[in-house]
């Protein structure tokens, strides 16, 4: 996508009149298109393949199949990016989304303006978590993640977390060391900074580096670990054992 074009959207709802003033906002706005909807989970992920928009509103409860399975077909099989909407900050099945491989979440009340700025947040190929979410997000992972040395269980990176950079030949899940084999030293310290909740300012802050830099490195950690965003960074963080509890 080109900053020429508009972003594609799909808007996922079982509720009509919520998904007709979520598509209302969308359509009224220069820059953006509708270009599909979706009643519930299975017509969601058709949507998705079909018209392969930029980013897909998605409800996490629906008919047929729900949000989050919908949303880990997305983004195991497309480019698409999800945006989860949910009615409760605190709704435990955000953390599944996210694990399924969304790129963020917005409350249902958000005002027409961020929901707007989160569209273009997230087409951008950054990630939408407010810094009080991300901290949510990471006592999440801290609590569930299993301790190191212990096996992992069978969702370990079941979103495609990150790819050849981040597993063992044989496909299993990484450890700190194999990261260590894969990223530079700056790079580690980078990495555990993002699972922290730091933003790129406050990292270039921290390690008294421009902001340009620490992008860069952000940018590495992406390429490197086939990370779709700095969620999968975190989850990456606290899967491996590179950080196991809240600082």
């Amino acid at each position: 996508m080109t900053g020429t074009e508009p972003i594609r959207v799909v808007v996922a709802d079982d509720q009509a009149l919520v998904r007709v003033g979520f598509c209302g906002i969308i359509s009224a706005t220069p820059g953006f298109i509708v270009v599909g909807e979706a009643g519930n989970g299975a017509e969601a992920v058709e949507a998705a393949r079909r018209t392969r928009p930029d980013v897909i509103l998605m409800d996490v409860r629906m008919p047929v199949m729900n949000g989050i399975e919908a949303t880990r077909q997305i983004t195991q099989s497309t480019d698409v990016r999800a945006l989860i909407l949910t009615t409760f900050d605190l709704d435990e099945y955000v953390f599944a989304a996210l694990r399924a491989g969304a790129s963020g979440f917005l409350l249902k009340d958000t005002l027409p303006a961020d929901l707007l700025t989160a569209i273009r947040v997230v087409a951008a190929g950054d990630a939408l978590l407010a810094p009080s979410v991300t901290r949510r997000l990471i006592g999440e992972f801290a609590r569930t993640t299993p301790t190191p040395g212990r096996p992992p269980g069978p969702d370990v990176l079941d979103a495609g977390v990150a790819g050849a950079g981040a597993r063992t030949a044989s496909g299993s899940r990484c450890t700190t060391d194999q990261l260590a084999r894969v990223l530079t030293d700056r790079e580690m310290e980078v990495l555990t900074m993002v699972a922290r909740g730091l933003s790129n300012g406050e990292i270039a802050e921290e390690l008294t580096i421009s902001p340009a830099t620490a992008k860069t490195h952000v940018a590495h950690l992406l390429t490197k670990l086939d990370a779709r965003d700095r969620i999968q960074l975190v989850i990456l963080a606290y899967q491996s054992g590179l950080v196991t509890t809240l600082q």
